[in-house]
């Protein structure tokens, strides 16, 4: 039976829980939080029930979905610990007064049967709760329904309707069981179109809020910023409502929401990556090759510790082989190398195992978790250290809500390119994020990267000045600066005080290329300079810069594809290195007769390919391409991706830390000072080559990791190691001087070098 917050008062549910003053005083000060320590745990819930009303007359649904033999299983795979479901878009798994309860649990309290079970090993038990998903319980509620601009229902609770009381009274009833925290998940307002909510509740406290009318739909102009901010602003009240009242009813409880800041998500979730980030005890967001791609594994944890830097991090990872909902296992080693990527990159863990229509639990699943994070447990010294980062990638969410809009990923290819040049090229690397930056920030990185940032305000410009000013190193590229605050192409670069050159136009193709003429190379002190109109003019005695040191790996007289958008600028005090081409356009292509999608070969030249301008202690580098984006493309040329590295080279010739090694191989720096310890994570990514599907082509997963990979690496440091060890005695490790080498035949391999 469903009923209201009254009937739940009535039930007398409420007078079970002790209040903040009483639990204190019953408690007093006791150990530290669960997730101050913690590094793996399992989350257990069944699926046949996520994806649209499930038959609620179907007994076989969790029949024997039971709490005690799922903890002595999370015991058993050593998981510190559990994350069970309590309360999806359709039932509840535990004696509700408030909703549905799960057909095939007769009378059982999974919930119960859990805590009963925990008590005997003392682990914590945290309730998965459900915000969203159109199920049963929306459908008996259609109040709190939200609403499309044409007054049309969309599947989705408001946010800001009687639903946030409902979901406080479903909270403080799971609460009364005596768990140790929540993971609430699905707080998005929708992954794409239509947008809400317009009910007569949002509209009603947007012009109270505004002093006028909501707009009629994405316009994309003054209103629908207001209508973006109110979003943004309703999922933060409803988060921090919630969190504010488990923490008056029981202040020792955690709480943590399911993230939706970073990419792929954007605005139309109702989540900004820095303001919906620390509204929870700590951060959790979710990872896997089934929706953000292997290479991402890392990112998302480095994004997440940007967003909120003084809370810990948690990533959800699955046991399936290609989504959640499939009751599949995935080999060891697969299992092993993204569990201990997350680990690497300061995250702690937590494995979803979506349970049989019935609730059965996998045994081989659980021998492999088992095994994984058994493993964590034998390294959990090796996790946790600060990270050693040169790059800063910075993250513009301004440019993803007002350049990107309706497609985001074109914004989100420059980002993720870099990131992709950074792992490839064994840079170290970190994220920065525009709500949250400041000076302290960007200095602790050597060079700070802004890929194809469209919008960038005059604070941010005045930020980077006083980041360069100071001796920092600054990479633009692309069309970064071009954009007005909402989106539309300027006259102008914000950046042109920084970068040293006048914007003179976007190219309106993607296909430009880049070359460094061999007699640019060659000539002794002096590089091209260019005109509005692209023609070539020599200096007769201007210092330059050797353009050697951007085409290293890179033929000379070689236009080579950089996919892309590119700019072509006229250098005012900056220098110019090589060449931007733009590409050719047949005859057809110019009447309009044929697409462009696919790259044509190079033209003339129409610029400079990159810009070097000093100011203070500092250096701007700017690309006039975007290598970012071509790393990211599907013309992802190696080349376009050593610019970036070559660039970063340049301009921070001599790291604390340089690596060599496959670009299979992602490599995470970690220091420990109180040890003067630095621990350099290897993790080899090894799956064999795939066929096409029939389907979505050119969408094509990569396999999942059989076998574990043999590699070599080459560390070379500031000064020599005191001492070069591995955790795994099979890796064979020498030291030569400043230099360590080491023969790896594993997943995850960690080197400690002892200075």
């Amino acid at each position: 039976m469903l009923v209201t917050l009254r009937h739940l008062l009535r039930y007398g549910v409420v007078a079970l829980l002790l209040s903040a003053e009483a639990w204190t005083k019953a408690h007093g000060a006791e150990a530290p939080s669960w997730f101050t320590r913690a590094l793996v745990g399992l989350e257990v819930g069944p699926t046949g029930a996520q994806f649209g009303q499930s038959d609620s007359n179907d007994v076989r649904y969790c029949a024997r979905f039971d709490g005690r033999d799922i903890v002595r299983h999370c015991v058993a795979a050593r998981g510190e610990y559990l994350v069970l479901w309590a309360r999806d878009g359709d039932y509840a798994y535990y004696n509700s007064q408030l909703l549905p309860k799960a057909p095939g649990l007769g009378a059982r309290d999974p919930l119960r049967e859990a805590l009963d079970e925990a008590g005997q090993h003392r682990l914590p038990i945290i309730a998965y709760c459900v915000v969203q998903q159109g199920g049963h319980y929306l459908k008996a509620h259609p109040e709190w329904e939200m609403r499309a601009a044409d007054g049309q229902a969309i599947g989705r609770f408001c946010l800001n309707s009687g639903y946030r009381d409902a979901m406080k009274a479903i909270v403080a009833e799971q609460l009364a069981y005596g768990i140790d925290g929540f993971h609430i998940d699905m707080l998005d307002q929708g992954f794409g179109p239509p947008y809400g909510c317009w009910c007569d509740t949002c509209r009603r406290e947007f012009e109270q809020e505004f002093s006028r009318p909501p707009p009629k739909g994405a316009t994309w102009d003054e209103d629908w910023e207001r209508m973006l901010e109110f979003r943004y602003r309703s999922s933060e009240r409803f988060e921090q409502a919630l969190a504010a009242h488990i923490k008056a009813l029981n202040p020792r409880a955690s709480v943590d929401f399911n993230y939706h800041g970073n990419p792929p998500f954007s605005f139309e979730v109702g989540q900004r990556p820095v303001q919906h980030a620390g509204n929870g005890d700590f951060v959790t967001g979710e990872t896997g090759v089934w929706g953000f791609s292997a290479l991402t594994v890392g990112l998302n944890a480095e994004f997440y510790r940007a967003a909120v830097p003084a809370q810990r991090v948690q990533v959800a990872m699955q046991r399936g082989v290609r989504m959640y909902h499939d009751q599949t296992t995935r080999p060891l080693n697969d299992i092993r190398w993204e569990l201990l990527n997350l680990l690497a990159h300061g995250a702690f863990v937590t494995m979803v195992d979506k349970t049989g229509l019935d609730g059965w639990l996998d045994p081989v699943a659980y021998q492999r978790i088992g095994a994984a994070f058994g493993e964590v447990r034998a390294k959990h010294a090796q996790f946790g250290q600060a990270p050693v980062q040169d790059v800063g990638l910075y993250f513009s969410s301004r440019t993803r809500d007002w350049v990107g809009r309706d497609r985001p990923a074109d914004y989100f290819a420059g980002f993720q390119g870099a990131h992709k040049a950074m792992v490839y090229e064994h840079i170290p690397w970190g994220v920065v994020l525009d709500e949250n930056a400041s000076l302290d920030s960007l200095r602790h990185f050597t060079v700070v990267l802004v890929p194809n940032a469209g919008i960038v305000s005059e604070r941010e410009v005045a930020l980077f000045r006083s980041y360069v000013e100071g001796g920092g190193k600054l990479i633009i590229t692309g069309v970064s600066g071009c954009y007005d605050r909402r989106g539309r192409l300027q006259t102008h670069s914000a950046l042109e005080s920084l970068t040293g050159a006048r914007f003179v136009r976007k190219l309106d193709s993607l296909d430009n290329w880049v070359r460094f003429p061999t007699t640019e190379v060659a000539a002794a002190g002096t590089a091209p300079s260019f005109t509005s109109d692209g023609r070539t003019v020599r200096p007769t005695a201007r210092k330059t810069t050797s353009a050697e040191a951007f085409h290293l790996g890179i033929s000379g007289d070689w236009p080579f594809l950089v996919k892309g958008p590119a700019v072509v600028l006229e250098p005012t005090s900056a220098l110019p290195i090589g060449e931007l081409l733009k590409p050719h356009r047949t005859t057809r292509q110019q009447e309009g007769k044929e697409g462009t999608d696919w790259p044509m070969s190079a033209d003339t030249p129409v610029g400079p390919a990159i810009l070097v301008n000093h100011i203070g202690q500092g250096t701007v580098l700017t690309f006039a391409c975007s290598p970012d984006f071509a790393a990211a493309s599907e013309h992802h040329l190696v080349e376009a991706r050593r610019l970036l590295a070559n660039a970063v080279r340049f301009l921070h010739p001599q790291p604390r830390v340089r690596i060599t090694a496959p670009a299979t191989v992602e490599a995470v720096v970690t220091d420990e000072p109180s040890r003067r310890t630095l621990r350099v994570h290897l993790l080899g990514y090894n799956a064999p080559p795939q066929t096409t599907p029939p389907k979505e082509r050119p969408y094509v997963l990569p396999a999942t990791i059989e076998d574990a990979p043999t590699f070599r690496v080459t560390i070379e440091l500031e000064r020599p190691p005191k001492h070069a060890g591995a955790f795994n005695k099979s890796t064979l490790v020498k030291r030569k001087g400043t230099r360590v080498e080491a023969t790896v035949s594993d997943v995850h391999e960690v080197l400690q070098l002892c200075y």
